[in-house]
Order: C-alpha cells, then structure tokens, then sequence
C-alpha cells in the first residue's frame, strides 16, 4: 500500500503540432451519451439519497448501462415509434442498512425518465423507453474497503487505474466540441424543433487542411416533405462552416447527414431524434471521455467515468483531477504552452495518494523545464492531496473548459 503520495514527476512535453489530428464529439442524445448520462444522473441521485437518510455517500458504483434500439417507421409530418428502446441499468450498490431500504428502482426509472423529458424533447419518457433496474449489493471486500475510508483522513482508492488529461484544447477540438453544442443549444420549440438531439461530429485535419462531418437526426413530424429536411441541412452547414472562420479555419469542408441518398429516399429521418429508436443501440464508456471529446491523437484513459462513486473511484476522480491539474498548469503558469498528466492509483491506498503523478509541459521559447518544475510540482501535489469535493468530482458530459492553442 502507498502510505505517502510519490513525488510528483514532472518532465519535458514535445508540443509540436501533428500533422494528422482526428477529433469526435457524440452528442447529447447519442445512444452511448445517453447511457454515459443517465448513469451519471443514477450515481448523483443516489449521493443524494445516502447523504439524506445516513449523512454520507455510501458505496456504489452504477457505470454500467446498456440501451438497446427499439424499431420505428419515421415519415415526413408524422412517424411512429413500433418497439420501444429498453434500458438496463446495471451496478452495485448499498441497497439497505439495518431495517432502512433504499429505493433504488424508483431513484433508477424516475430519475432516468426526468433526465429524457429534459433533455430529449422528441421522446415520450414513458411510452419510448422501457427501463430497467439490474442493481445488486457490492462485494463484501469492496465494501469493506469503503467502510474503512470513514476511519481515515481520506477515502481508499476502490480500484487499480489510470487518469489522464491535457490543456489546452486545439482549435480542432473546440470547433468540433461548440459545433455539437451550438447545433443542440437550439431552440427546439423554435425553428429548429427537427434537429434531433443526436449529433454527431467528426473534426479531421491533415496539414492545414480540415474536415467536418455532421451526422443529425432529423425529426420527421416537424418536416414537411424532403425540401425541408435538405434545407435543415444546408442550414447546419453553414453555421459549421461559420463556426469554422471564427476559429481560424478559412477553409473548412463540410458533411452533413453524408450517407443520405435523397433519390431513393434514403435520408437520416427518425421519429424520436436519436438513432437509438432504430438503427443504433449504446453502452456506458464508449463515448466522450471527461473532457467532452474522443481524441485517440492524445493521451486517452478507457476508463468509464460514468456511474462511478465520486468518493473513492479512481476511474472517475483520477481523469477529472488529471484534466484540472493540466488546466491549472496551464492557466496559471505563464511560460508553460501545454501540459499532460497522468495519475495511477492502486487499490487500498489513499486516493490522495497516487502510486505515480507525471506532469509534461512544453514551454514558450525553448525555456527549460526546470524553470517551472517546482511550481508545477506544488499544483500537482495541491491538487492530489487536497483531492476535490464529492460534487466536484461529479463526471459531466458538459466538459471543462480550456482555452485553445
């Protein structure tokens, strides 16, 4: 066991821009955002629920989620939902203390249904989606673990894992995160009530050469026949396109919905806004990570934030500590261009505590990294040992936010 944090390592970063970078962003009503979501939104409620009955958050960890497509026949003023999609949510947790039971189904289906009706404005919560609750008491050992973070000054790391992060963001990063976003801040009961939630995006550069792919769910009762769903189209292009210039890209390519063919009838309509009513299903983990973005040009950790306990999982706590202290690093120091963290942690120790803290930083005109590497440790190590408060550890598809190269 790890009874003091190592030493902070904190070494040179080449921050030479590539010249391939490939950046995604699934959007809010994307299957595998959905599951991250409601995951996330089943953990915050039952925070809640231990810290209103027992003062205190108890053990869970509820990261496992599956969404499983329905069938639906969309059409232009109309469209109709055949199957239902179901929901399984899956995990451990403290389900009773001594005669106190915890309502999880309820807090599971009620909190999921609020999330959908919120967040989901073409889904009925209650017609469209079965949900179902799959939650089982935690191993007697993890349990333990979690019982014995009361007697000490901090929890117990509950698992083995890797956290990563960096700053800043890249011009193609924040121009595909803000096109995601721009396209679902929208006002839905406006004239944009056919852009389904589920939004797509795929940022591509080679050189100075850069490419955007919009994938968007159109709604088919707000559509009057296909002119309108080919001048929503167009209309998302040229936001993206002007997105693109306000970050520097003068020229931009970009796709929207690029596997319609409009002759046969072929175009993204669906009844619901989200391909999970028919042609895709989701699973926690294999969307965004805790930054909002999928970028395998950056270090990326495969942990499954989602769901996970915000008091003692690594898997969670490690990825958004890593993220602040690399922005940190980089907002506050200003020689220092870019930063990289990496955190380990091993199960039994402290989470205060990490078996490795590496910080990377490249520097403005070829400073050396001695010239930072004590201020870089204290960030480092202030932010490891005073690790954040359960609230902020909470996993938020809304991501950080960094200021760009």
């Amino acid at each position: 066991m790890v009874d003091a944090m190592a030493a902070p390592i904190i070494s040179t970063l080449e921050a030479t821009e590539h010249e391939i970078e490939i950046v995604e962003r699934k959007g809010l009503g994307h299957p595998d955002t959905i599951c991250d979501a409601l995951a996330e939104s089943f953990s915050r409620n039952l925070c809640r629920e231990y810290r209103r009955r027992f003062g205190q958050v108890m053990h869970h960890n509820v990261d496992k989620a599956l969404l499983c497509g329905g069938r639906a026949s969309p059409a232009f003023f109309g469209g109709t939902v055949l199957t239902p999609m179901n929901l399984y949510l899956a995990g451990r947790a403290v389900t009773d203390l001594g005669n106190d039971r915890i309502p999880i189904r309820e807090i599971a289906v009620g909190g999921s249904r609020s999330w959908i009706r919120a967040k989901l404005h073409a889904i009925d919560a209650d017609q469209h989606m079965n949900i179902h609750e799959l939650v089982q008491p935690g191993s007697q050992d993890l349990q333990a673990l979690f019982s014995r973070s009361a007697s000490r000054n901090a929890p117990l790391a509950n698992d083995t894992s890797i956290g990563v992060g960096y700053a800043p963001m890249s011009r193609l990063e924040l121009l595909v995160l803000e096109t995601e976003q721009l396209i679902n801040r929208k006002n839905r009961s406006g004239q944009h009530a056919s852009w389904g939630e589920d939004v797509k995006v795929m940022g591509i550069r080679c050189g100075s050469a850069v490419q955007v792919t919009v994938a968007c769910a159109m709604i088919g009762r707000y559509l009057a026949h296909i002119d309108d769903y080919l001048g929503q189209k167009v209309a998302i292009e040229a936001m993206v396109r002007e997105l693109a210039a306000k970050h520097g890209f003068s020229s931009c390519r970009v796709g929207v919905n690029t596997g319609d063919d409009p002759g046969s009838g072929a175009i993204y309509l669906t009844v619901t806004g989200t391909s999970a009513e028919a042609g895709d299903d989701g699973q926690v983990g294999r969307g965004n990570r805790v930054n909002g973005l999928i970028t395998p040009c950056r270090p990326m950790s495969l942990e499954a934030a989602a769901g996970k306990n915000p008091v003692s999982h690594v898997g969670k706590i490690y990825n958004v500590l890593a993220q602040r202290i690399s922005a940190t690093v980089v907002g506050t120091l200003p020689h220092v261009t870019a930063a990289q963290c990496l955190l380990v942690s091993q199960i039994g120790a402290p989470v205060t505590s990490p078996a490795m803290l590496e910080v990377k930083v490249a520097l403005r005109d070829g400073l050396p990294v001695s010239r930072v590497r004590n201020a870089v440790a204290d960030i480092a190590a202030m932010r490891a040992i005073h690790y954040p408060a359960v609230e902020d550890c909470y996993f938020s598809i809304a991501p950080l936010r960094m200021r760009s190269t």
